[in-house]
């Protein structure tokens, strides 16, 4: 039976073939699934690369810490929500600037002359710091903090649409601000900024 042995031969070797075939199918096959998925995954990873980077160039975003936000309240990448903590940052770190001010000049000694009250204690008497607010008369308070709410409703806020965020000048106030060139508005923009923060945490620590 010297043609059953060759038939069976050419047989096995062409099983082999159609098997290495099958393998070779399989394997593409399952490169292409695993392409696919990585190409689906790829633009999450770059919407995400892009949102965390969104505020790398912002201003503020200085050396060492560069852009910082340690609680992710921005890591959504929403410019909305940016602007608004900003110009929240901007106005708290203006009011904290006035804060040092006050606080030095009273730290100085240099005081208003008369009563706080007309039965009151003396502006001499009255204590720096925390310590203050319990040495006011009650109605001193009210106007204290009448005053403001009247600045926060009607003074610290974009009315006419500014600038930039935080810009309150509203048609009113310039002191050469548009005679300078765009490189010294965001030089002096900056400084402010920085100035706020530090100013921020040293009230605090004053008080």
């Amino acid at each position: 039976f010297p043609h059953l042995g060759e038939n069976v031969a050419s047989a096995y070797s062409q099983s082999k073939k159609k098997i290495k075939k099958m393998k070779c199918t399989v394997i593409a096959i399952l490169a292409s699934t695993a392409a696919a998925f990585s190409s689906l995954k790829a633009p999450a990873s770059k919407i995400s690369t892009t949102k965390l980077n969104a505020f790398e160039d912002a201003l503020g975003a200085q050396p060492p810490l560069g852009f910082f936000d340690p609680l992710g309240l921005v890591a959504d990448g929403n410019s909305k929500n940016f602007e608004r903590l900003r110009f929240v940052e901007l106005k708290h770190g203006r009011v904290a600037m006035l804060a040092v001010l006050g606080q030095t000049v009273c730290e100085a000694g240099i005081r208003l002359p008369g009563k706080i009250s007309f039965d009151g204690p003396a502006f001499a008497d009255i204590p720096n710091g925390f310590s203050a607010v319990s040495a006011i008369p009650s109605g001193g308070l009210i106007q204290l903090f009448g005053f403001i709410g009247f600045l926060e409703l009607f003074v610290m806020k974009d009315i006419t649409g500014g600038e930039f965020v935080g810009d309150f000048r509203n048609g009113f106030i310039d002191y050469g601000w548009d005679k300078f060139d765009e490189e010294t508005k965001l030089q002096k923009r900056a400084i402010e900024l920085n100035n706020g923060r530090a100013a921020m945490a040293g009230i605090l620590a004053l008080m």
